[in-house]
């Protein structure tokens, strides 16, 4: 595996030592690949996804089109907050899943947050 995987893996493990999601304060966790950025919030005490979105989902991958993947993050990012807005959720815990907090991330979580959620 390469050194950058490896990192990654013990930055997330290192996050989620101290984090984890309740139906309070579910924990929203981002995965980013090459071409596609994914969100999903998950409820760990009952172990369940309680909503997600991507770029690959239907309502958001109209809109992105020829887009760049920042401004694909930024849908992403609105997308999950107003299905958890819609759900009655407003405050969720951000894992960022040994990705460094920028770029991509960052431009996911900004834009969620302007949409209504609390960090």
């Amino acid at each position: 595996m390469a050194m950058r995987i490896v990192g990654r893996e013990r930055r997330k493990l290192r996050i989620r030592r101290k984090i984890s999601g309740t139906s309070e304060q579910p924990r929203l966790s981002v995965f980013r690949s090459a071409k596609h950025i994914y969100a999903q919030v998950v409820d760990d005490a009952a172990g369940s996804t309680l909503a997600h979105a991507s770029t690959l989902s239907r309502d958001v991958r109209g809109e992105v089109g020829e887009a760049t993947k920042l401004d694909a993050a930024k849908k992403v990012g609105a997308s999950i907050a107003k299905l958890l807005l819609a759900k009655g959720i407003s405050k969720v815990v951000f894992d960022r899943n040994g990705y460094l907090y920028h770029g991509r991330i960052r431009a996911l979580a900004d834009a969620a947050r302007e949409a209504g959620l609390k960090f």
